[in-house]
């Protein structure tokens, strides 16, 4: 891990809440997540040529982008999908308190 955190969200899909929650739980305990916050969406994509509307599920990952290629690889190695959503938006700014706490969870 660097010195210097890089806060950041990281987007996951799964296809049932029960991945949903097992993905979370395995990203939590292996520190590669401070937080996982989990709702049910709507998806409409393309997929092999075929339009899809399906019912998933949206992870929202809190953690330090300086661990988003471990972060990868775990959900890549773990997910049901052979394509899984896996995609970073950085933190512009947020609480200290509340980023100091997700570097406290995340550290190696």
């Amino acid at each position: 891990m660097t010195n210097s955190p890089q806060y950041g969200i990281v987007l996951v899909t799964a296809a049932s809440q029960a991945e949903a929650e097992s993905i979370a739980e395995t990203l939590v305990q292996e520190k590669l997540a401070a937080c996982v916050s989990l709702m049910p969406i709507r998806s409409v994509y393309t997929w092999q040529g075929e339009v899809h509307r399906d019912q998933e599920w949206q992870l929202v990952i809190k953690t330090d982008l300086s661990r988003f290629s471990d972060l990868e690889t775990k959900v890549r190695s773990i997910h049901s999908y052979e394509v899984p959503e896996v995609i970073a938006l950085p933190l512009v700014n947020g609480s200290q308190p509340y980023l100091d706490w997700i570097t406290e969870q995340v550290r190696g």
